[in-house]
């Protein structure tokens, strides 16, 4: 992930296009991470990034997560 703050925020919504392309579609937490496991060498970190970012939600226990906002990287 890059270091400055702009850059690491534009990453985490790129990812998130990339592991999650369908708003709302829930996916499980070990799909999530397999997926992003493809595209970054810290999956949780970027998974955990992109709930702090407010661009993934997840259920309570952490089970099943989803897309909640369109970026620039939609399609």
């Amino acid at each position: 992930m890059p270091r400055r703050w702009r850059d690491r925020v534009a990453v985490t919504r790129y990812m998130a296009v990339q592991a999650l392309p369908t708003l709302l579609e829930p996916v499980t937490e070990r799909e999530l991470t397999e997926r992003l496991r493809e595209l970054a060498h810290d999956p949780v970190g970027v998974r955990r990034a992109m709930v702090d970012h407010g661009l993934v939600k997840r259920t309570r226990d952490g089970a099943e997560y989803w897309r909640t906002e369109r970026t620039e990287y939609d399609g």
